[in-house]
């Protein structure tokens, strides 16, 4: 499961830490770290948009390293600052119910597509 926390509209721009771990986990060529395993995505954001751009950015980024990922149910958590408390810890109860259906969802989905 990767996630991406961005203000701008695309994980190079964003989260260059993330884009360089692709990138460096994908070399040298024939030693890909990511090749064939499932993954999921999940932006968060200050705005209202949630990371929309990034999340698709990074699904992009993550077909050329051969991961699969899911396509439903997408993530874009927006207004993060009203989310979490001064600690990091996730404070809002609808948001959470959410994220406890997606990593089920993810679940279920690796077990449905595993070897």
């Amino acid at each position: 499961m990767t996630g991406s926390s961005s203000l701008r509209p695309s994980i190079t721009l964003g989260s260059c830490v993330l884009k360089n771990a692709i990138d460096v986990g994908s070399r040298p060529y024939g030693k890909n770290i990511w090749d064939g395993k499932p993954g999921a995505v999940v932006t968060v954001s200050p705005g209202a948009l949630g990371g929309f751009g990034a999340n698709h950015h990074l699904r992009q980024s993550l077909v050329s390293v051969n991961v699969p990922a899911m396509a439903q149910p997408e993530a874009y958590i927006g207004g993060a600052a009203k989310l979490f408390d001064d600690r990091g810890n996730l404070t809002n109860g609808s948001t959470r119910d959410f994220l406890k259906k997606f990593m089920a969802e993810f679940a279920q989905w690796v077990a449905g597509n595993s070897d």
